[in-house]
């Protein structure tokens, strides 16, 4: 069964309950992980791509400290805290949830749109892959500062940490959770002192808050500028996480986090390095760890650890929400979803995209060694995606908001030129490893191409055989089968045709129930939807009931529960005299699909893969008729 997709008006959803300090709290353990974990990289590894070999310079610390100071504030302070932060979608936030609210804004669906959200999507999840091996890398890396002896560890223990990391991921993260906003204060905290301790060994540093010195490094630099700006991009990645995490913890609690302790943290940090490294230029190797005296360096690799895993988590957990979010948009087959909370319905947990994910970032750890190896690979998947959100966000802006398109492109069209030149600075760090997200992305883009195409072509030739139900009911009026107590619903993505399941059932068992249910299952463009609109039921004959259950796109679908919202409306639904009927296709490739072979074998493989039905929309199996067709595309 096809969820279908179906706009559905704007709702005043209050997904924030709890108090705003705990929000507060809970969104610097959550959302400021990623970003707030780059110190440990992206300073050293600017200046280093600055230097290029030479010795380090005034001018490139001052450079390098204003293009960081200037791209927190424009990329992550003004575009997404103040501004994409007030794009929601019924109060959930991220590249999917902009792209169904752009469709929402035009009245259509927009195939670009719609690719601007499957390439922002991709690049996110190839993202999820890249943070915990970079994050963890150099938080472990600080080992060989401490213990020269221990640099043949840093892999494996890497490796040791990440393994256990995933493998916990089925015990839920509810725990954990309530320990990442403590944890990541004193994380803030910690590199605020250090920073602090550092910025008085040389204060003109603080000359880098002038603009000046940023322009004026990158005009005069060359192909060496543009390439320090890519690495400077370092500095903003998980910028994205604070508008994916929207609907968790609400606008305010995200502003206020990042206005007045995350951002005031990480700024002093930078400075306090770039000090450091003005006063003694040596530093540069080890910039952060070496902030601290040598007796601190091993707690401080301790709490970095605890950091980087933190913001592993994260991204984690945001990869499972993103692809149970395709899924129920249509763009990715079903995954088999487990609920880890009983409270918390957007704690999740999908075991083959943790194992996916685990594949990959074992890979990357494997193939690259070193976070300076690795960061290469990093910025290109953050400013595509960040791209994405900059175009959708004008569509937004423009549609929406009811902007004029002239005041709209005024505001986000200087975000998305900066974000543009962070991905044209990224690429020239292609055959270094910045190939690894393209490959990844634009092979997740043809997955869910092949989805979406695959799918439109099952659909056509389905289409070609089915029946009309006022034309089946009509015929079953004039000669009726024999009648069997009960009740049959029928599962169908359009109620207007016969499902194969009930053609199936008169033709070889040769009965009709007395009563019928032709149900669909829809997907609306909000995340949540209201009770109230859950249910809608048309009798359509004595024997015959169209229902329709709709869900948001954020929601796990559950049909019995979902039905007994119909005993409201006069239907006495029992579970124990109703039988489902589902159909289960089996599909064959075929010469004139329309697709190549390779799609139509990917397409095969990927509708076998899809989880069951019966699971899915949580059926019981007791209750569940299967029957199987076999279809050739």
């Amino acid at each position: 069964m096809t969820a279908s997709i179906t706009s559905t008006e704007t709702q005043d959803v209050q997904p924030v309950t709890s108090g705003f300090w705990a929000l507060t709290l809970g969104s610097i353990g959550v959302v400021f992980g990623d970003i707030g974990t780059s110190p440990l990289y992206a300073f050293h590894e600017a200046v280093r791509g600055a230097a290029h070999g030479e010795p380090v310079s005034r001018v490139i610390v001052l450079g390098v400290l204003s293009l960081i100071l200037w791209a927190l504030l424009i990329v992550v302070t003004a575009k997404y805290v103040l501004l994409l932060l007030r794009a929601d979608n019924n109060g959930e936030g991220g590249t999917l949830s902009l792209m169904a609210l752009g469709q929402r804004a035009l009245g259509r669906r927009s195939w670009f749109l719609l690719a601007l959200g499957v390439v922002g999507a991709s690049m996110f999840i190839g993202d999820s892959m890249i943070t915990p091996a970079i994050s963890v890398l150099s938080a472990v890396e600080g080992l060989k500062l401490a213990t020269p002896a221990l640099e043949h560890y840093v892999v494996p223990l890497t490796v040791l940490i990440l393994v256990l990391l995933f493998a916990v991921q089925s015990k839920g993260t509810a725990l954990v959770a309530s320990a990442f906003g403590p944890v990541m204060v004193v994380w803030f905290t910690a590199i605020a002192v250090m920073g602090a301790v550092h910025i008085v060994d040389d204060p003109s540093v603080l000359a880098a808050i002038n603009p000046y010195y940023a322009v004026q490094f990158v005009l005069s630099h060359g192909t060496i500028g543009l390439v320090t700006l890519g690495a400077v991009f370092l500095a903003v990645t998980g910028g994205e996480a604070l508008y994916a995490d929207l609907g968790h913890f609400g606008r305010k609690p995200i502003q206020s986090a990042w206005m007045f302790f995350v951002l005031p943290a990480l700024l002093i940090n930078y400075f306090g390095q770039g000090a450091l490294v003005l006063s003694d230029p040596s530093a540069i190797e080890h910039s952060f760890y070496r902030m601290v005296p040598e007796k601190l360096v091993l707690p401080l690799v301790g709490l970095a650890t605890a950091a980087t895993v933190i913001a592993s988590q994260a991204v984690i957990t945001g990869a499972y929400s993103l692809v149970y979010q395709a899924v129920q948009l249509g763009l990715l087959p079903r995954f088999e979803v487990r609920y880890t909370s009983e409270s918390h319905a957007g704690q999740i947990y999908l075991p083959r995209v943790n194992r996916l994910l685990l594949i990959g970032v074992m890979l990357l750890v494997l193939l690259f060694h070193t976070p300076s190896n690795l960061a290469s690979a990093y910025g290109i998947a953050v400013s595509t995606t960040m791209v994405a959100d900059g175009i959708m966000g004008f569509v937004v802006i423009w549609k929406l908001w009811n902007w004029r398109a002239a005041a709209a492109a005024a505001v986000i069209m200087p975000f998305v030129v900066v974000d543009l030149s962070f991905f044209s600075a990224n690429l020239l760090k292609l055959l270094e490893g910045a190939w690894v997200p393209l490959l990844f992305g634009a092979a997740m883009a043809g997955t869910i191409w092949t989805w979406r195409k695959g799918s439109g072509i099952l659909m056509q030739k389905t289409r070609r055989i089915e029946v009309p139900l006022d034309d089946l009911i009509r015929s079953l009026e004039k000669r009726p089968p024999h009648i069997v107590k009960g009740t049959a619903v029928f599962l169908t993505s359009d109620p207007a045709f016969v499902p194969t399941a009930l053609l199936h059932n008169l033709k070889h068992n040769k009965v009709l129930h007395e009563h019928n249910v032709i149900l669909t299952i829809e997907t609306a463009h909000t995340p949540r939807v209201d009770l109230s609109e859950r249910f809608r039921m048309e009798k359509i004959s004595d024997k015959f009931s169209k229902v329709r259950l709709r869900f948001g796109f954020m929601e796990q679908p559950n049909v019995p529960k979902a039905l007994a919202i119909a005993r409201k409306q006069g239907w006495q639904f029992d579970i124990m005299s109703t039988s489902f009927f589902v159909s289960r296709r089996s599909l064959k490739a075929s010469a004139q699909s329309g697709m190549p072979l390779w799609q139509d074998h990917l397409f095969i493989a990927l509708s076998r893969s899809a989880n069951d039905a019966t699971d899915y929309f949580q059926i019981p199996t007791g209750r569940v008729v299967e029957v199987g067709t076999q279809v050739t595309i």
